[in-house]
């Protein structure tokens, strides 16, 4: 994969990823960061891309930082931030394995011991189904970190709304509203959108009026 072009506003993103890796390797100093770092901004930035860009996975990077006190292990998740759709192509449905998959590859090779790769690539899986056991503290953070977009301001949710739907613009509207209804209706059949303390006090209410309205537009 060719390097991800230089841009100042990446420059903080190749930082995170530096300071999360180097966390996450209990004392190792090699191999160096950056490559690494350029693969998956590249991957991240893909055409196909209108959500799942790098502004996604900056807004995640931020949530599991006001998430992190409630994780066991802190520098997994935030690993797995950085791969949970580091492959994402929207007419697939095999993405978070795949995601996970790259994780496994390159994780030990940049210096990341067995057991912690093993829990990031759990973690990427888990995005799957956003319903981490309970207890499953670390699972919770990554869950409610991915989830918070759907408690964002109204005109910040019709955006990310409108992003979805260019990323499917392969699907006839018919079809897409069914489909997008059913995800939404599966998400309100839920008992709980958000696991950790933090989302469930301040992002709960919002994402399920969220919900509701687009569901009631997609009905219309």
């Amino acid at each position: 994969m060719a390097p991800f072009p230089a841009h100042p506003a990446h420059d903080d993103l190749r930082r995170r990823w530096s300071t999360a890796l180097v966390a996450a390797r209990d004392g190792a100093v090699e191999p160096d960061p950056a490559p690494y770092a350029e693969n998956l901004l590249a991957r991240w930035a893909e055409p196909q891309r209108r959500y799942h860009t790098t502004g996604h996975l900056v807004a995640v990077l931020d949530h599991v930082d006001v998430l992190a006190p409630h994780a066991q292990d802190p520098a997994a998740v935030r690993l797995a931030a950085w791969f949970h759709d580091a492959v994402y192509r929207p007419d697939r449905s095999e993405n978070e394995e795949r995601s996970a998959a790259l994780a496994e590859r390159a994780l030990p090779e940049a210096g990341v011991g067995p057991a912690r790769t093993a829990e990031v690539a759990r973690l990427v899986r888990l995005t799957t189904t956003h319903d981490p056991r309970p207890g499953d503290t670390d699972g919770e953070v990554l869950c409610d970190a991915d989830l918070a977009i759907l408690a964002a301001p109204p005109g910040d949710y019709a955006a990310y709304a409108a992003a979805v739907r260019e990323e499917y613009a392969f699907v006839p509207d018919d079809a897409f509203r069914a489909g997008r209804a059913g995800v939404l209706r599966q998400l309100l059949a839920l008992p709980a959108l958000f696991r950790t303390p933090h989302g469930a006090a301040h992002w709960e209410a919002a994402a399920r009026h969220n919900l509701g309205t687009e569901l009631a537009l997609l009905s219309a």
